[in-house]
């Protein structure tokens, strides 16, 4: 039982240390800026990779249907 709790508290003093995506000091919505833009950030990243991976499918199937047929 000693080594759980040993366990649990170092977890939680690892844990104090951490930096947070927000703000403690704000309030509402405003308090979680920082992880909005990133998320945003991130979406925005997929749907370029997402568009851009799809139109090169596109091309190529294409491409190769050209010389198949």
């Amino acid at each position: 039982m000693n080594r759980v709790s040993r366990y649990f508290s170092e977890v939680w003093a690892e844990l104090r240390k951490a930096t947070w995506p927000w703000d403690p000091k704000e309030k509402g919505f405003a308090r979680y800026k920082e992880l909005t833009d990133a998320t945003t950030v991130v979406l925005i990243a997929m749907i370029i990779l997402a568009a851009f991976t799809a139109s090169f499918d596109f091309v190529m199937r294409k491409f190769f249907q050209f010389f198949i047929s």
